[in-house]
């Protein structure tokens, strides 16, 4: 399994392709065969990038839940509709869908972070206005039973 930590600075060019730094590009090669899969966080302004194999579990998963709920039918259309494959090209970018692009407001300074399983892309601009609000909310409020055993 893949997984992606740490944080990027990269840039998007006048064609919305972004480098995908080097240190992931071996893995995701030997994971997707250079097949990536964007779409929208339903939660932050920014997107969600997994390798195809990985967004394939999820996409069954999301499948797999009864689509009578109108919550279920509403993630269903929003994070499915959104998703768009992408293909490294042979000099290590993929070409990010305008449409995902404009939802996320991303232009050429961005923020790819990783997050395990996946990566999150945010515009710089969206990235230095929400990390202090998180900063914030992560130092004031109580830790949930989930994190209550975690020790850092």
């Amino acid at each position: 399994m893949l997984f992606f930590r740490g944080i990027n600075s990269v840039s998007i060019d006048t064609k919305g392709r972004m480098a995908i730094p080097k240190k992931y590009r071996e893995s995701i090669s030997d994971a997707s065969d250079n097949q990536l899969v964007a779409t929208i966080d339903l939660h932050s302004p920014c997107l969600l990038i997994y390798t195809l194999d990985e967004w394939e579990i999820i996409e069954r998963k999301l499948m797999s839940l009864p689509n009578v709920d109108p919550q279920t039918r509403l993630y269903q259309r929003l994070l499915l509709g959104h998703a768009s494959e992408m293909e490294i090209d042979s000099q290590g970018r993929v070409l990010l869908p305008s449409l995902l692009r404009e939802h996320a407001k991303i232009d050429k300074p961005a923020i790819l972070l990783g997050q395990g399983n996946k990566f999150e892309l945010w515009s710089q601009e969206a990235w230095d206005s929400s990390r202090p609000e998180m900063l914030g909310t992560a130092m004031s409020n109580e830790i949930s039973e989930s994190l209550a055993s975690l020790s850092l």
